[in-house]
């Protein structure tokens, strides 16, 4: 696979950044045996290509010595800093104490980090300003948030761990909101509000913000909003 990726790799355009990756986790708890996310840096780096790597785990902390030597920046997805809340929200995610770590570590040998607030969930995670103050004391520079997107299979999980919280906002789902292509959506003025309350929140902090797949784009204060842009070009 490795020497495919190799021989394809050759065809890309190296100004374009590879997301690494925006669908599945590329550190899940086989990287740590398999250690194919490693092998695939390896020949980033050899092919010169500008990587963000997205993920929500310290596992991203074992290829500090070949992420420093590339064009690369991290996006750790950090929802909250209850340790409880994240236990229910993500169970098979490190602590969120792990993840500050792994940002700070990351910062501190000269890797740009951006922050993912996602998803946002009234009544659950939406106070996040003890977490944006946090981010920005250990030099965090982006920050993208989203608010939370139902769909049948997570709804049910969500239900069943947050029993009173789905119960409250069974109505601004299901009767106020909207469906967009798969997914309901809160109404469009209280996401707004919300995304509007982080954006704020990072001004203060003199962080950048951005929203996916909200449609805000006038809330944006960066050139991306993934976190791209934090890329280093050489």
């Amino acid at each position: 696979m490795l020497k495919r990726l190799i021989h394809d790799i050759s065809t890309i355009d190296v100004s374009i950044p590879v997301s690494m990756s925006n669908s599945s986790d590329p550190y899940q708890h086989l990287e740590k045996r398999l250690k194919i996310t490693r092998s695939c840096l390896k020949v980033f780096k050899r092919a010169k290509i500008k990587l963000l790597v997205v993920t929500k785990s310290d596992l991203v902390l074992r290829d500090v010595d070949i992420l420093k030597t590339m064009n690369a920046s991290v996006s750790i997805t950090i929802t909250t800093l209850n340790r409880s809340i994240a236990k229910l929200l993500e169970p098979h995610a490190p602590e969120p104490a792990k993840r500050i770590k792994a940002a700070k570590n990351l910062i501190s040998n000269g890797i740009p980090v951006s922050v993912r607030i996602d998803p946002i969930i009234p009544g659950l995670n939406d106070d996040v300003e003890e977490l944006i103050k946090t981010l920005a004391d250990i030099g965090v520079q982006h920050i993208v948030s989203s608010t939370y997107k139902v769909r049948p299979d997570n709804w049910k999980r969500f239900s069943i761990r947050f029993p009173s919280i789905s119960k409250n906002l069974q109505k601004l789902y299901f009767d106020e909101g909207e469906q967009i292509s798969n997914y309901r959506y809160l109404p469009t003025k209280l996401r707004f509000e919300l995304m509007k309350k982080i954006r704020d929140i990072c001004d203060s902090y003199g962080i950048s913000f951005a929203t996916c797949r909200e449609g805000f784009t006038h809330l944006h204060t960066s050139k991306t909003c993934d976190g791209s842009h934090l890329i280093p070009d050489e």
